[in-house]
Parts: structure tokens; C-alpha cells; sequence
């Protein structure tokens, strides 16, 4: 018979969680923390460049431009679920766990600065990796109408909106880009895992929000292809500035100090030590056990303090 999975994280336990990878993540080796964000940079890479490659349709573009922009929101969060179950770091995560954990005291002020900073330029060499190695020397988008495509949205990203819009959006991205991250540590089984980031994604991208890390594959690969109008100056200013600030606004304030304000301000940490789950088979009694139910060691839990125990 087939097991079905009914537990997850509680809200508390999740901030808890946050925090202490905040802390885990903070304190890594920096080669280290490098490397792995160059590594999520080249994976957000890849699922741009199929956004990309998904919105090439030029009677959709004309005809149902809504249908084309979903069904690319629906395939672009691929990316973030390799990024977050690879263990690499995104700095707009970064901007979240890190500042739970400074806020918890479990994480120096200037290890979380210096966590962002590094982050950020190796999630930066990361995207331009793909987008000269790749996509540019590769010729993934120098034919019609990809090219066009690909011109069309650094565009359409940079030229067209003002620099309070694209903060603002920022911070609808990455608010949204958090809670993908919540619920990806909420869920304990790898679907749960996974539909959990999913729908985050999918609202950010369906409404055009700007995350730093995506536009570090689609400004860039715009100026490869010589888009007119665009540049590295123009892109710093509107495409990296305030992108940033709003990421950062939105992971570190609108959800990582509201959850550490709603869950562990008043009650301190949350325990997570020895925590197990029930594994469940068949039909669910009350109480929350069943005859054939078992017990497993949470894993994820107790990695977290640093003590995984065998059962």
C-alpha cells in the first residue's frame, strides 16, 4: 500500500529554521559560499533562458499575450527548485535567511553584509557565464524569433519603466521569491518541497516582477545581442540598483522580520532537536497515528542543530 505523508513544519519550527540556516549559511567558508552561488546564477540562468525560449511565439505575443506569459511563469520556477534542493545560494535568499538569523543573534551583522556581498558577485559571474559561454558562443539565441525575443524583453525591462517601478516590483519579487523559500523548507517530502516553491514563482513571473538574479541573464544577454538602447551603464542603474534595494526590502523586511517579529520575538527559539515524524499508511485515524504508521528521523530538523541522530 502506498504511503501518504499528512506533517509538515508548523510556521514557528519553519522561522526556526530560517534562522539556523541563516547561521549555517553565514558561517560558511566564503570559496565556499562563492561557488555556490556562482552555481545558482547559472541555474536561475538556464530556466531564463527557457522563460525566453517560451515566450518566442510571435502570433501568442500578438494574440494571447496573457496565455504566453502564464505558461512561462509555469515552466520558469524549475530554476528556483534546483537552485533551493541543490543547496545553492541565491542572494535574494540570502536576503531572508540571513537576516532572520542576525536577528535571532545567531548570525553577526557584518557576516550577513558580507554573506549578501558574496553572494551577489558570484550569482553575478554565474549568470554571465551561461550567458557568454552558453547561450552567446553556444548561438542558443542568435537566430529569429529568439533573438527577437530576447531583445525584445531587456528592453521592455529597462527601457520602458522607471526606476520607482522597478523597486517597487522588487519588492513584490522577492517578497514572493521568500515565501517560496518558507514553503520549501516547510514541507518534508520532495513534492511537497517542490509544489510549494512552485506557485510562488509562478505569481512573481506571471506579473513581471523584477528579481536581480533573473535580470543578470536577461539584461545581459540583451546587450550581447547589441540590443539598441541598452547598456552596462544603464543596466547598473536601473536594471541592478534598484532591483537590489527592493529584493532586499522584500526578502529581509516583508517576510524575514515579519516571520522573526510574528514566531520569535516573544517565544525565542523553537525547538528542533529530536523532532520525529510519523509516517503514515493507509487510513489516517484520529489522533494523528495509525496502525501501520511508523516513526522516522526528521532529518532536516535535526541537521539543523548540527545532530543528526539514527534511529
Amino acid at each position: 500500500m502506498s504511503s501518504i505523508s499528512l506533517d509538515s513544519f508548523s510556521p514557528a519550527e519553519v522561522v526556526e529554521l530560517i534562522a539556523r540556516t541563516g547561521a549555517t549559511k553565514g558561517h560558511m567558508r566564503l570559496d565556499k559560499v562563492f561557488f555556490s552561488a556562482v552555481s545558482a546564477g547559472s541555474l536561475l540562468a538556464f530556466a531564463c533562458g527557457t522563460s525566453l525560449s517560451t515566450n518566442s511565439s510571435p502570433w501568442f505575443t500578438e494574440n494571447a499575450p496573457g496565455l504566453l506569459r502564464t505558461i512561462s511563469a509555469l515552466v520558469f520556477p524549475y530554476g528556483l527548485c534546483m537552485i533551493i534542493l541543490t543547496g545553492a545560494d541565491l542572494c535574494t535568499g540570502s536576503f531572508m535567511f540571513t537576516t532572520v538569523a542576525a536577528l535571532q543573534r545567531q548570525l553577526p551583522w557584518w557576516k550577513m553584509l558580507l554573506h549578501w556581498f558574496v553572494t551577489f558577485w558570484g550569482n553575478l559571474c554565474g549568470s554571465l557565464f551561461v550567458v557568454a559561454v552558453i547561450f552567446g558562443y553556444g548561438g542558443i539565441f542568435t537566430a529569429d524569433p529568439y533573438k527577437s525575443e530576447a531583445i525584445d524583453y531587456a528592453t521592455k525591462k529597462q527601457l520602458t519603466p522607471s526606476f520607482h517601478e522597478i523597486l517597487l516590483r522588487g519588492i513584490g519579487c522577492n517578497w514572493l521569491v521568500s515565501l517560496a523559500c518558507f514553503f520549501g523548507l516547510q514541507g518534508r517530502d520532495l513534492a511537497s518541497k517542490i509544489i510549494g516553491i512552485w506557485w510562488p514563482i509562478f505569481a512573481f513571473v506571471s506579473m513581471g516582477f523584477d528579481h536581480v538574479v533573473a535580470n543578470m541573464t536577461f539584461i545581459p544577454l540583451g546587450i550581447w545581442l547589441e540590443a539598441p538602447g541598452l547598456s552596462v551603464g544603464l543596466y547598473i542603474w536601473k536594471g541592478i540598483i534598484p532591483t537590489l534595494i527592493g529584493n532586499i526590502l522584500g526578502g529581509g523586511f516583508f517576510a524575514g522580520t515579519y516571520y522573526w517579529y510574528m514566531y520569535l520575538v516573544d517565544g525565542g527559539s523553537v525547538s528542533l532537536a529530536g523532532l520525529r515524524r510519523r509516517k503514515y499508511s493507509g487510513e489516517v485515524g484520529s489522533g494523528g497515528s495509525s496502525p501501520g504508521g511508523g516513526e522516522m528521523v526528521d532529518v532536516e530538523a535535526a541537521v539543523a542543530v548540527g545532530d543528526v541522530k539514527r534511529a
